[in-house]
This record gives C-alpha cells, structure tokens and sequence, in this order.
C-alpha cells in the first residue's frame, strides 16, 4: 500500500545539510531540479492502493537504484554508503539521523515492483533526460561500439611476463 502523502521530516540537524553539502554538489543539484513524480505515475500498477503494509516510498526506492547506478555500488554497499554519506542521505530525502533501509529490499523492489528490467531502464532514461534538459549533466561523447579492447599498457599480465 502506497503512503497518501509525503512525510515532512524535521530534524534539529537539517541544517547540516546546507553546511557540508556544496551548492554544486551532483546529488544536490539533481534532487533540487528534476522532479521525481514521474516515478509514482510509472509504478501506481506495481501497488495495492487499499491493502496491506505501508510500502517504503517508491521515489526513495528509484534513489536508491539511481545511486546504484552512478556510483556502480553493489546493494550492500550503497546501502552501508548512505548511512554515513550525506549527500547520499540529502538526495535520497532522509535526515542526517534516521536509518537507512535494508539492502535486502532493493532487491525485492526490483523483482516485485520492475518485474521487467525495462521499466528501470526507462526511468533512469526520463531522469537522465530531464538532467540533461536542465543543464546538470553535459555529456560531449558519444560512444559508438564498446568493445573491449587490450590497453597498450597493459598488455600482458604479471604472470604472463614471468
């Protein structure tokens, strides 16, 4: 069951937040320019609006996933990445003392809510276009063909030399 409104968070140290985190901070700018309802209209088929347990919120849960993404952490470590990271903390909507949710329903999320791997591809698309439409993220490359290929530098291993 979907909470029926977003719960405000008051916290003595919220301000903690605008001290440590700079203005230019990735995660700062992107939680302050892209609006994430778009993850609630996506998922609203995922959910039992009139029964069960309270659900975490699904924009919190698509964070996380984004987080995954960006930084390429496994579910554990991001999980134990976000509870001493306050950016992490401040993009994912938390206060800098509540705790952080269990790495287990990452992976529940994806299996029970984006039960195709489509979906998730999708949002993170919208959210990458919305960041590129807003200025966040400049991307000047493009890549054409991803092979892997032998770097000159590395051409052969330790024990292949010896």
């Amino acid at each position: 069951m979907l909470p029926k409104q977003h719960n405000l968070v008051l916290s003595p140290y919220i301000e903690l937040y605008n001290i440590l985190i700079p203005k230019d901070n990735l995660l700062r700018r992107i939680n302050e320019l892209v609006d994430f309802t778009f993850v609630y209209e996506e998922l609203k088929e995922s959910y039992c609006h009139n029964n069960g347990r309270t659900a975490q919120d699904p924009i919190r849960m698509f964070k996380y996933l984004l987080l995954k993404t960006i930084f390429d952490l496994s579910d554990v470590d991001l999980v134990e990445r976000s509870k001493t990271d306050l950016a992490f903390k401040f993009f994912l909507d938390l206060a800098p003392e509540e705790s952080v949710i269990d790495p287990s329903l990452l992976t529940k999320f994806r299996k029970l809510r984006l039960k195709d791997m489509k979906l998730l591809d999708l949002l993170i698309g919208k959210t990458v276009e919305i960041a590129i439409e807003k200025g966040i993220i400049r991307s000047k490359s493009v890549i054409v063909d991803a092979t892997h290929t032998k770097a000159r530098y590395m051409q052969k291993t330790p024990q292949e030399v010896l």
